[in-house]
């Protein structure tokens, strides 16, 4: 197969976390009743005028100042006019000529490097309606209709399925930690439009094709990665690639058509007589971007610094906001930052895979799982008997309680300790004898015993020491 120069850019549609519509009061829901959360201005009766959502504006400039977008204070809006049955007034307002937001970028890393990905422009709009094509015709579910969104255009800056899929992730963070959205992409509150394009010639692009409505991020890589091999097939055939729309195909991995592109649509767009502009007063834009949101390069800094994480541990916590914020928690009342990364990252991780829970619906609070790490790093229990507290402790019990409840707390002291080793010395001669000659795992035996008389109790650091202590001295 042949290299090409592979160009991709990325359109993605997300859907603002406000609790009404664009332009109604109807309520924003997902997963009610067909067609019981929206009103007469959702469904374009004749005579209804829309009235801008203050809150999605609020979010859209979030949005923007988190990928250093320029803000046009004078927010317009636009009519796009097409007839499809998913779209009652005829019309979607947006935002065509006058964006909210231009000229920004995200950076990316991969495979360690990092990259910037310049934005084309974030404009807000309305959502349509959801189809369900059946046997027995077409029904439309009206809910989703004139739900805030913003379409976030990139420039196209992406070269691979590698850096399409970590910039679609990226930008998933960067929205999910402003508040911004859900980003749910299974529940289609984030939905992603991929162009590409293959070129033998660094100085043309190639004919686009867009692959649409990819739901997860590990599709976007599977399709674009697809999608290259496919047009590079028929480019080594000598053959044409046709400008069209495709899907993705999961179960055969490959890009399956949907329709070829003619030309251009012409929406004749015009402004939206119903909407008069809206001058955004400078102090309350300042307002809302000096109360951003930590984002997640500033909070993976921080977790370096003030706890003592590596990146790759401070990465993958912040990765899931929740599982940051349990990890915070732990940390008010524990000082050891690693020690308490590796039990969320690895054991509380695991139990809430295998539980399939996720850290917003955590069992217990976040001071248990501290008092387990403190009572470990005391030397109070062994870290064998943490993890059995542990399994405890997340069917909702007190770790403390549970080590009191079955007499699990390790014996340190000294003096009571001592008297154990020195009858366990008593009773084996030949263990002190092997000792003397070089046989160190004599240490390991004898250690053993003391456990086994203390029934457990016996710290086993604590014993090692008194032991080899004891035999200096015989």
């Amino acid at each position: 197969m042949s290299q090409y120069d592979v160009t991709i850019g990325i359109e993605i549609h997300c859907e603002l976390k406000t609790k009404t519509k664009m332009f109604s009061s109807a309520p924003v829901s997902f997963g009610e009743v067909a067609n019981t959360s929206v009103n007469e201005i959702d469904l374009g009766h004749p005579g209804t005028l829309p009235c801008v959502n203050k809150e999605a504006v609020a979010l859209a400039i979030k949005a923007c100042t988190g990928t250093h977008c320029t803000i046009d204070p004078l927010v317009r809006f636009d009519r796009k006019n097409y007839y499809y049955s998913d779209l009652p007034k005829g019309f979607q307002i947006t935002q065509q000529f006058y964006p909210i937001g231009k000229d920004g970028y995200v950076e990316i890393e991969v495979d360690g490097e990092t990259k910037k990905v310049g934005l084309e422009r974030i404009h807000m709009e309305e959502d349509t309606a959801k189809q369900f094509h059946k046997e027995t015709g077409t029904y439309i579910d009206f809910n989703r209709a004139g739900v805030p969104l913003i379409e976030i255009v990139s420039k196209p800056d992406m070269h691979s399925a590698k850096e399409a899929a970590a910039y679609v992730e990226t930008l998933r963070k960067i929205l999910f930690y402003l508040n911004v959205s859900d980003v749910k992409m299974e529940e289609g509150s984030m939905r992603c439009d991929v162009n590409i394009s293959l070129s033998d010639d660094p100085e043309k692009l190639g004919t686009k094709v867009e692959v649409k409505n990819l739901n997860s991020i590990s599709n976007v890589q599977k399709a674009v990665q697809a999608e290259i091999e496919r047009q590079s097939a028929l480019l080594d055939a000598g053959e044409k690639v046709e400008q069209a729309t495709r899907r993705f195909d999961e179960a055969s991995k490959t890009t399956v058509l949907m329709r070829k592109k003619e030309g251009t649509v012409d929406y004749k767009y015009f402004p939206e007589p119903n909407i008069f502009p809206i001058q955004l007063d400078s102090a309350w834009i300042e307002s809302i971007q000096n109360s951003l949101e930590e984002l997640p390069d500033a909070r993976i800094e921080r977790f370096m610094d003030s706890f003592g994480l590596n990146e790759y541990d401070a990465s993958t916590l912040v990765a899931d906001r929740d599982m940051a914020d349990f990890y915070e928690e732990v940390m008010k009342t524990t000082k050891d930052g690693k020690k308490a990364a590796n039990w969320v990252l690895g054991d509380l991780s695991a139990w809430m895979n295998k539980h399939n829970r996720k850290f917003d619906a955590m069992p217990v609070p976040a001071s248990y799982l501290a008092s387990l790490i403190e009572v470990i790093q005391s030397g109070k229990i062994s870290g064998k008997q943490g993890k059995s507290v542990f399994e405890k402790m997340m069917e909702g019990k007190d770790p403390l309680q549970v080590i009191q409840e079955e007499g699990m707390e390790q014996m340190s002291d000294d003096s009571a300790l001592l008297a154990i080793v020195d009858s366990v010395l008593d009773a084996n001669p030949q263990s002190i004898a092997d000792y003397k000659n070089g046989k160190d795992r004599a240490i390991g035996f004898l250690v053993g015993q003391v456990m086994k008389a203390s029934k457990g109790k016996a710290n086993p650091k604590k014993t090692n020491e008194l032991i080899r202590e004891q035999l200096q001295k015989r």
